[in-house]
């Protein structure tokens, strides 16, 4: 195992050059974070197997995995700096430190101004979501709303990932989606954010920083983010029932992570695999729907 790792860090970039940094900044293992709600919104949406590889999904599909991370976490860094101090993601080398120059911070700022060369192309109801999408990137982490530091705020903004979906869903279908899959996506991405917040709990008390985990504290924390992917999958029944079952798996989670008494730090980083897993999950539905009707 440590061969084939050796074998892909030598292939990816070194975070000590530009593009090497900018690559690791964009938080790679999140990608799908993104990007994957596109997948599935475009399998819903599609009449049929041609649709899928649209030009327009496809483009949509790629900014939002790669250009629109850049984008995000890079206005999360620059406006993180001092916090970050405290973070021991940054200092076990999991996630890289900011140390922006000029050009990095202009392809940060065109990544973000890159998403504009797709409103001509949406109805007025995508381009709404992908202006809502750039807005909450900015101000989840900047001033003067810097929802980041606000308990609950920060957890309702973070509905921002699903906003991809929303946009890409528009671009095909030229409708919105089910009411009941946007309600059950935002309440999901709520309970994502918070958990993931878990063990930062002490790195943002000692930088004087107050979220929903810190408010709540660590118990209690676990309590919330079972509430919303509970209330999720209840909101996801009315999209249907196979919705809501995929996404009990979180809870379950939860309580079985309690129950072994596993390490939030650790169990953090299970994540984007569960997430890509059931991800596919919905994915696979949508495509069997397509084909067999």
């Amino acid at each position: 195992m440590s061969t084939v790792t050796d074998r892909l860090t030598s292939v990816l970039p070194d975070e000590g050059s530009r593009p090497g940094y900018l690559f690791w900044l964009s938080r790679p293992r999140f990608w799908l974070y993104q990007g994957g709600p596109v997948v599935v919104a475009v399998t819903y949406a599609a009449d049929g197997p041609g649709e899928l590889f649209s030009p327009l999904a496809v483009a949509l599909f790629l900014y939002f995995t790669v250009p629109a991370n850049v984008f995000l976490y890079g206005v999360n860094d620059i406006f993180d700096r001092d916090i970050d101090e405290h973070n021991p993601k940054k200092d076990e080398g999991r996630e890289v430190s900011y140390r922006g120059d000029r050009v990095v911070v202009a392809a940060i700022v065109a990544s973000g101004l890159l998403a504009a060369g797709f409103l001509p192309w949406l109805p007025a109801l995508g381009s709404l979501a992908l202006v809502a999408w750039a807005a909450l990137s900015v101000e989840y982490s900047a001033p003067p709303l810097r929802f980041k530091t606000t308990p609950f705020l920060d957890s309702l903004s973070n509905g921002l990932y699903i906003l991809p979906g929303i946009v890409s869903y528009a671009a095909i279908e030229g409708v919105a989606p089910p009411a009941s899959a946007v309600a059950g996506a935002w309440l999901w991405t709520m309970g994502m954010h918070t958990f993931s917040a878990i063990p930062d709990i002490e790195p943002d008390r000692e930088a004087g920083i107050e979220t929903t985990a810190t408010f709540l504290g660590e118990s209690n924390t676990y309590y919330y983010c079972v509430m919303c992917w509970l209330t999720a999958a209840f909101v996801f029944t009315f999209t249907h029932w196979v919705f809501g079952a995929l996404l009990l798996v979180y809870p379950v989670l939860v309580f079985g992570i309690l129950a072994v008494g596993v390490d939030i730090d650790e169990a953090y980083w299970w994540y984007p695999a569960i997430n890509t897993l059931v991800g596919t999950a919905f994915t696979l539905v949508g495509l069997w729907v397509m084909l067999y009707g």
